[in-house]
């Protein structure tokens, strides 16, 4: 099975595309309108200026079909996390990793971090939809599994068995009316106890059928070069093949049959995984196959830590901050800091607009030199910021003019108590391992409002990810604002 890594936003060209999923062109054709119907490869039109670019605007999308050997196009992978395509693992990593052709452990640390964000959502994705289609997942049920079966064992039901003199719970009724009795000073003597005890049962149907699958599971996943990236090992349980189970349909029945009778949450999910997996008969090698685990919205994923690891204050009530100074009279305490910021009023209506400015994430930080009041933007962009040259990738002038918005919304409240320092920063992810200083950005403008330019840092994605893991918090002064 081949099994490629390939990094988001980077443009492909089809020659290229080929040597990767290691096919002919004609292949290539058929497996880029697939990755492009599910919408994680885009085409752009083919040119210089789009050859050095690393991000993706909708305006420079062509929805033209795929034709064979054609060079005019560009194909840009929007996606971080694992695809699987006809019998074709790829291994896409996230834009910012420009130096590192095979970042096996860089992704397994994203994986993770795409466990956890996701980790809100119980229920295991047996199918994923697109605009057009939807088919099963099974990449998702393989590691659903696993992860399972290292957290809790193999499916088990138990049995109760009647023993002589064993370990579990005495019958004494039975143990009455039925042991032999000694007598002795008027006190009844038992030569023998009657108990009950539970046990596994080795033989039992879904135990055994839940072997075969984990095993099978792991043969699947270790020759598509996945465990390692999903921190996974593999296990061999049984021998046994899933033929031997019996029909497709009668396997299904004695799984719709056991669903029925367990009310133990684990155990319906991994009933109902083994159900799909038996129910769709798909392998990763499969030509129709097409499955995936991770998002092509990483964005959001960028700003979800940043706002875990800085303790984004917006949600939080006013009651509940740590002020430099008691909180005014006038601020209702039980206000959350985000309602501070205006909502614009439409003088016809005499009513104010539900939408309004809405920042990324405030910290309130508090050192040695007082509490500060620091507006963070995380953006997911590689900003080509160097000394005099023009600068490429960078956030438009839409974010720079917010940025200075939101600090506008919240002066009265941060005048009011007494904040001895305000800050104001574009965060960005970088593969380096320190925190990098690429200055500020200022529109002149502005200045007659006595508002802090926009600072710009780049921030260690594996620091960022390492704190977001282990649940601690970042200290703002490592970022020299």
């Amino acid at each position: 099975m081949v099994s490629e890594f390939m990094r988001e936003q980077k443009r492909y060209t089809q020659r290229e595309l080929c040597g990767i999923l290691k096919c002919s062109e004609a292949e290539a054709v058929s497996l880029i309108r697939k990755l492009k119907e599910y919408g994680v490869l885009k085409a752009v039109k083919a040119s210089e200026l789009q050859k050095d670019m690393t991000d993706l605007v909708n305006e420079d999308i062509e929805i033209a079909d795929v034709e064979t050997g054609e060079n005019e196009y560009f194909y840009v992978l929007t996606f971080v996390g694992v695809i699987v395509v006809a019998g074709r693992a790829l291994k896409c990593y996230p834009k910012y990793l420009l130096h590192r052709e095979e970042p096996k452990a860089e992704l397994c640390q994203v994986i993770k971090v795409l466990k956890k964000y996701n980790s809100r959502e119980q229920i295991i994705r047996l199918f994923h939809e697109s605009s057009e289609s939807s088919s099963f997942n099974l990449l998702a049920t393989l590691t659903f599994l696993l992860q399972d079966y290292y957290e809790y064992g193999v499916y088990g039901n138990t049995e109760e068995i009647i023993e002589r003199n064993g370990s579990g719970e005495i019958l004494w009724d039975k143990t009455i009316n039925e042991a032999f009795v000694l007598l002795s000073g008027g006190r009844p003597y038992y030569t023998e106890l009657w108990t009950k005890n539970r046990v596994n049962d080795d033989r039992d149907y879904f135990k055994r059928l839940h072997e075969c699958i984990l095993t099978k599971a792991s043969d699947e996943l270790r020759a598509a070069d996945l465990l390692d990236i999903f921190e996974l090992t593999g296990v061999s349980l049984t021998e046994e093949k899933i033929d031997g189970f019996g029909e497709k349909e009668y396997i299904l029945y004695r799984i719709e049959k056991e669903l029925n009778t367990q009310f133990n949450t684990r155990k319906q999910l991994v009933l109902q995984a083994m159900y799909a997996y038996i129910d769709q008969s798909g392998s990763l090698e499969d030509a129709e196959c097409f499955s995936v685990f991770g998002t092509n919205r990483f964005n959001l994923v960028w700003e979800g830590v940043c706002k875990d690891i800085l303790d984004d204050q917006l949600e939080k009530r006013l009651e509940s901050l740590d002020l430099p100074v008691p909180l005014n009279p006038r601020y209702d305490r039980a206000n959350k800091l985000i309602e501070l910021i205006e909502k614009p009023l439409w003088t016809v209506t005499g009513k104010r607009a539900k939408d309004t400015l809405i920042p990324d994430l405030v910290s309130i930080w508090k050192s040695v030199r007082g509490h500060a009041f620091v507006l963070f933007d995380a953006k997911y962009y590689i900003a080509r910021l160097e000394a005099d040259k023009m600068p490429k990738g960078q956030p438009g002038i839409e974010s720079v003019t917010k940025q200075y918005l939101y600090q506008l919304a919240f002066r009265e409240f941060i005048n009011d108590h007494g904040f001895s320092s305000v800050s104001n920063c574009f965060l960005m992810p970088t593969e380096e391992e320190e925190v990098v200083d690429k200055g500020e950005v200022r529109l002149a403008m502005l200045g007659g409002l006595e508002l802090q330019n926009i600072q710009v840092r780049l921030l260690p994605a594996s620091l960022a990810y390492t704190c977001y893991l282990s649940g601690r918090k970042l200290d703002v002064g490592e970022l020299k604002l």
